[in-house]
């Protein structure tokens, strides 16, 4: 199982994150994604990737939310990034029109200039959407055709927006979202559309902690070890082999981010 979406960096993780990569492996995990969501925990990310070898890799990016944070300096610590080996996405960028922590013009722009930076250095993309759907594919529209690959990460959308994404032949991650008996219930039939070598699942840890799981845990802190959960609840919903599904989106995960 390869874990697409973890924010290892996050303050949650502070006291027992040797334990929390530990607890991963030991259930059945063989690769983390640690995401990079601004400059600094881009950084830290990378550290961890470092003292992980074949285990941890990295992204780098500027979130929508910090998209007002990103400036010319910005751009080029993100270039030095993006030439360490061990950083194998460009993102978390995209956008996010629902909370506008950075104004949608200041999103856009920083979205612009990651997609380029992608393709540039011929890396894959790792996008955040949310409430923004069709300003999102009108940006990257133009430049998908030059991009080794991209992902929507953590969907949660409807079934036209799916529809929308899959016409662009973008990745799509899963996470604990669709064990939410609340809110993510339309995922278990949307996930049925999405093809084989097009699904990728995630924890997005520490949050999203599947609701599902039987006994709770006692914190609500998600991370990496739970997402068998995940994988059984997609599995079951598609009517797939869980083995065979997991076999599956490790095969795909290994191949948009370039893993050997």
């Amino acid at each position: 199982m390869i874990d697409i979406g973890v924010n290892l960096t996050n303050k949650r993780f502070d006291k027992d994150l040797a334990s929390v990569i530990e607890n991963a492996k030991q259930a059945g995990l063989t690769k983390l994604m640690v995401t990079g969501t601004n400059l600094i925990e881009s950084q830290q990310a990378l550290v961890l990737a470092k003292a992980n070898p074949d285990f941890i890799y990295s992204t780098a990016g500027i979130h929508p939310h910090d998209a007002s944070s990103m400036t010319a300096a910005s751009v080029a610590q993100l270039r030095e990034l993006l030439t360490q080996p061990e950083v194998k996405a460009v993102g978390e960028c995209g956008l996010d029109f629902n909370r506008n922590f950075s104004t949608p013009a200041e999103q856009e722009k920083a979205f612009i200039q990651q997609l380029e930076l992608a393709v540039e250095y011929q890396l894959p993309v790792f996008m955040h959407e949310r409430d923004a759907n069709q300003r999102f594919i009108e940006l990257l529209t133009p430049y998908i055709k030059q991009l080794p690959s991209a992902v929507v990460h953590c969907f949660t959308g409807t079934q036209e927006e799916l529809e929308r994404c899959l016409a662009l032949d973008l990745h799509i991650g899963i996470t604990g979202w669709i064990c939410d008996e609340r809110r993510g219930t339309h995922l278990l039939e949307l996930v049925k559309m999405i093809p084989d070598d097009r699904l990728m699942i995630e924890t997005d840890s520490p949050y999203l902690l599947p609701r599902s799981m039987r006994p709770k845990p006692k914190s609500s802190r998600n991370e990496p070890k739970y997402l068998p959960y995940i994988a059984e609840t997609i599995a079951h919903a598609r009517q797939q082999d869980l083995h065979e599904f997991l076999a599956s989106t490790e095969k795909t995960s290994k191949a948009f981010f370039n893993l050997t």
